[in-house]
């Protein structure tokens, strides 16, 4: 490798990029500061905060569950979004306004602990046993996890028996890394984004018998948006003129390149963004994509892309994004983007970046 390359990859592992947004909660609805109000005013916003008040709340740690519970809960349920809007999950350290959040809800829906290791204290510290905890990671991929109901409630035939709980750690789908641990980012994978929307159907079910009906239906209309989501993904990525993806962002894919039979080369090793990959590990991955004409390399969402820049710049590849959607930027929010949405435009970039056949 040229000298120069070398001192280029160190000067900018020196750099550490840090910091987060301040925190906030971010809710559905919004916060008023009309001009005082006239008598008839006054008491259509009485009426329009008392149907508030009869709305279940669900507080949600990711964007994924906050999407899913709005598209299933629609008008009869306020989603609150704990994450910031930018603000990177991993990193992210609750408030105190947080936990009093969590207190005033009716649920509260997280990934798990490998994806929010503050959630679990946070939920002790709420020192409620009237808020609904509800932990998805154990519910998809837990020893019990079972979701055969799927099929016969939801007329699903994509999820069957165990085909939900298929990718098992340490598969060929991230060349030769060591990824220790269960891969936290279930989300990423269509399949199993309906197994964490069935049940978040069954929950809101279950908090509100008399409008069961209404949930059901949105939800059976969900998993069948997901499950089309799902096969437009097998059939955009079946031929594919190259199946390995290249990137300078850490390794949160692995449930999607599982499902898709794709693989996948990183100068990180592990899940957590904010470590840091090697000067040694980003020349070699900037070597094999050269040796191999690679011209694509790939970046995550909400983390300053530097090491992608690096390897761009060294192998003279085109940067294409591929968001992981667990939280998305003020604009996206306020644009109402979906979680739908958010990958219809990764099987895109994944088509240009790799090649499509057809």
């Amino acid at each position: 490798m040229k000298k120069h390359t070398i001192w280029i990859i160190l000067l900018a592992m020196v750099v550490f990029v840090a910091g987060c947004a301040p925190a906030q909660t971010t809710t559905e609805t919004g916060t008023s500061t009309e001009p005082t109000a006239t008598n008839e005013q006054t008491e259509g916003q009485a009426e329009g905060q008392a149907d508030d008040q009869d709305k279940l709340v669900v507080v949600t740690t990711l964007f994924p569950q906050y999407d899913f519970v709005r598209q299933i809960g629609g008008d009869r349920v306020e989603p609150v979004l704990l994450l910031p809007p930018g603000v990177e999950a991993h990193s992210y350290e609750p408030t105190p306004q947080d936990i009093v959040t969590i207190q005033n809800a009716d649920a509260f829906i997280y990934t798990g602990e490998g994806m929010e290791p503050w959630a679990l204290k946070m939920i002790e510290n709420t020192g409620s046993d009237t808020v609904k905890v509800v932990d998805l990671f154990q519910v998809v991929e837990g020893a019990d996890a079972n979701h055969e109901d799927l099929t016969s409630d939801y007329g699903q035939e994509t999820l069957v028996g165990e085909e939900v709980n298929e990718f098992q750690e340490g598969e060929e789908v991230h060349g030769d890394q060591d990824h220790s641990g269960p891969d936290p980012h279930i989300w990423k994978d269509p399949v199993k984004a309906m197994a964490m929307a069935y049940h978040i159907t069954e929950v809101l079910v279950e908090l509100d018998l008399e409008n069961a009906a209404y949930y059901e239906e949105n939800g059976k209309a969900y998993l069948e948006e997901l499950d089309n989501l799902h096969h437009e993904a097998e059939e955009a990525l079946e031929h594919l003129k190259s199946r390995t993806v290249y990137s300078g962002g850490h390794f949160a894919f692995g449930h999607f390149l599982a499902r898709y039979n794709l693989a996948f080369e990183s100068p990180y090793e592990g899940f957590a963004p904010d470590a840091e990959p090697t000067p040694k590990r980003i020349a070699q991955l900037i070597e094999a994509m050269k040796a191999k004409k690679v011209t694509t390399i790939f970046y995550e969402e909400l983390v300053d892309p530097k090491v992608t820049k690096i390897i761009a710049e060294e192998t003279g590849a085109q940067m294409l994004q591929l968001h992981g959607a667990h939280n998305v930027s003020k604009a996206e929010l306020e644009a109402g983007v979906t979680y739908v949405e958010i990958m219809k435009q990764n099987i895109k970039n994944l088509k240009e970046g790799l090649g499509s056949e057809n």
